[in-house]
This record gives C-alpha cells, structure tokens and sequence, in this order.
C-alpha cells in the first residue's frame, strides 16, 4: 500500500449539497444553529449556501440571511455555490461573508443537459466568465465536475474529458478542482487510476475528491484516493445530500464516517468527532427522521473500552 498522507483537508458540504434535497423546508433558525455548530466542530471549509433561483431550489431561498446570521469564525473558509454569473452577482453582495465561489458543470452532455438545461461547451462558456470575475473579487474559484467517474445516462466518461475540461477551469482561474461521483459509480481502482492521471495532468492544482455512497463504496474510493496523494475532500454531515437526477442517487459520504476512518488510520483532519457528531445528531432531530451515517448509528471506535 502507497504511504498515507500525514494530514487533510475537509470541506463540509451537508448546509448546501445536503440540504438542498431535503423535500420539506428546514426553518432558517434550524440551519443558521446548524451552520454554526458545523463551524465550531474543528472544519476549515465550509460551503453554506448556494445562489439559485427560488423557484429552482426553495430550499435554499434563505442563503443571504444564513449567510448574514450565521456566526462563523474567522479561520473557517466560506464557500457558497453560484451556477452562473447572476448567481455570482448575488454572491458578490455577500463578498464580506465569503472566501470562495464554487461552480460546477457535468463531464456528461446528458448529465449537463437534465441537470442545468445546458451543453457541456455552453456550461463552460458561461464559467469562463465567472471565474475570472471572482478572482478579480478576491474569492478563490472551485470548479467541481460532475459524474467524473461514470454517468448513469451515458455510462463510461472518459477520463481524458474530465481532464481536457479540467484544463480550461484552471485556464480560467479555478485553484481548485473537485472531481464528483455524483451517482456513486465509481470503484477504487478506477480512482487510484484516476487521481494519479489528474496529479500528472494538473500539476500545482489542489484536486478534491467528492464522493457519494450510492452502492457502499464511498470510503474504500477515499482509501484509493489518498493513496493516489489526493489530500483534498468533500462530505456532508449525517450523509446528507445526493442528486436528484436521476432518481435513487443517495447521499455524500458522512463527514463523520470520513474522519472517522481517517483519524483510525493516523491521518490528521483537525476535526473534534464528539462535535461533529453532535451536529449530525441535531440536524436527524431537525429533519425527524434516521440518517445513514455508520458513525451516528454506531459511534465512534474507542480504543480504550470496548468497541
């Protein structure tokens, strides 16, 4: 086995990938409480919200005031999703609130066009012009490529398109690259492969792996990952999340679960498990509901009792 790395880094999705599937409408109290706890938990990245339309995503009609309540210290970095450059222009107005924009298109031109009403090139287009505009702004730019390692419309994506696309995010002033298995199809050996592709083709980029647990295999793809040197990661808190196209695509990887393991093997994540799994349980008491956490439901490894 490839040497681990010694540390991570973890950004938090659950408050915009997570919540943004939930059907019915988490009060603003709710996830302003949410947020916070999320901050104080030992985290660095945090993506709170995203800028769409109302009428696309009612969930997150509330971003501005969550972003504007919520208290979050200083040394947690902001992120807030934005689709397009109307999005960046209602990010911008939160400048104060906020260390970096996301943005993100699909490798799938199928994908791309259910889940945006775009065409791959269209969707770059349109980032081409964001990403700069941020950068002049002084936020930092992710650019996060959907159905990276398999599309449940197209099946096989070629790696060589997600990195050709990749290419042009950077060339437009991305700093960071977040690849997305975002239907869960991806195996460990296809990310090892994959990752250590990325690492020759984007050299000095940070790339970031995102992962999701649709058939089990969300934490054994973050093993091959970190033995391919990615260092870099996104998860969500009770494994929230998922995407609604198409139907049955469950949840990201349980942050929980990831530090977990990570902490069990030597790798550091700066995160306090006890915190964080006081938020999780907090937002299955929010949503009333049982979340799919392995960690929630069975707590942590003590390896000083009995487990």
């Amino acid at each position: 086995m490839s040497a681990l790395p010694e540390e991570v880094r973890i950004r938090e999705v659950g408050p915009r990938d997570g919540f943004q599937n939930e059907p019915e409408v988490i009060p603003t109290d709710d996830k302003v409480r949410l947020v916070e706890m999320l901050a104080r938990t030992g985290l660095r990245r945090l993506e709170v919200t995203s800028f769409v339309r109302a009428d696309v995503i009612p969930q997150l009609a509330d971003g501005a005031e969550v972003l504007r309540r919520a208290d979050i210290p200083g040394e947690v970095a902001v992120s807030v999703l934005v689709p397009n450059e109307r999005g960046l222009e209602a990010a911008l107005g939160q400048r104060d609130r906020i260390d970096a924009v996301s943005v993100f298109l699909s490798a799938s031109e199928t994908h791309n066009r259910r889940n945006v009403n775009r065409s791959i090139a269209e969707s770059l287009a349109g980032l081409e012009r964001v990403l700069p505009r941020a950068r002049e702004a002084g936020l930092d730019g992710l650019a996060v490529i959907s159905t990276s390692f398999g599309c449940p419309f197209e099946g096989h994506v070629p790696p060589e398109r997600v990195l050709d696309i990749a290419r042009r995010l950077v060339a437009a002033g991305a700093t960071e690259i977040g690849f997305g298995d975002t239907t869960g199809m991806a195996n460990p050996v296809q990310v090892r492969r994959f990752f250590e592709q990325a690492a020759r083709a984007l050299p000095g980029v940070e790339l970031t792996a995102h992962f999701h647990n649709t058939r089990g295999q969300g934490l054994a793809n973050v093993l091959a990952a970190l033995e391919a040197g990615c260092t870099s990661f996104e998860s969500s808190f009770g494994e929230l999340g998922g995407c609604p196209v198409p139907a049955g695509a469950t949840g990201n990887i349980a942050t929980e679960d990831l530090v977990s393991m990570l902490e069990e093997m030597g790798v550091r994540t700066g995160v306090d498990l006890p915190k964080l799994l006081e938020a999780a349980r907090e937002v299955q008491r929010v949503l009333g509901r049982p979340l799919g956490s392995h960690t929630l439901v069975a707590g942590p490894v003590d390896w000083h009792g009995t487990a």
